[in-house]
């Protein structure tokens, strides 16, 4: 049997935490960056868990992680 290819964008996106879930980033750190305070800009930098009902899916797109 082949192996089964891993979803390169899920895999650029999710990494594989160590409870078993999965760790991605937060959104809206990209651009327009002025009008955001500080204090927003700095706890967006912290990873964020994918939520538990998305979590099979994930599971699916990345087989091998």
């Amino acid at each position: 049997m082949p192996k089964i290819k891993s979803n390169s964008g899920a895999a650029k996106r999710f990494k594989r935490s160590a409870s078993g879930g999965f760790k991605r980033a937060q959104s809206h750190r990209r651009h327009i960056l002025t009008k955001k305070s500080t204090k927003r800009k700095r706890h967006l930098r912290a990873a964020a868990q994918v939520h538990e009902s998305d979590t099979a899916a994930v599971c699916r797109m990345l087989p091998y992680s």
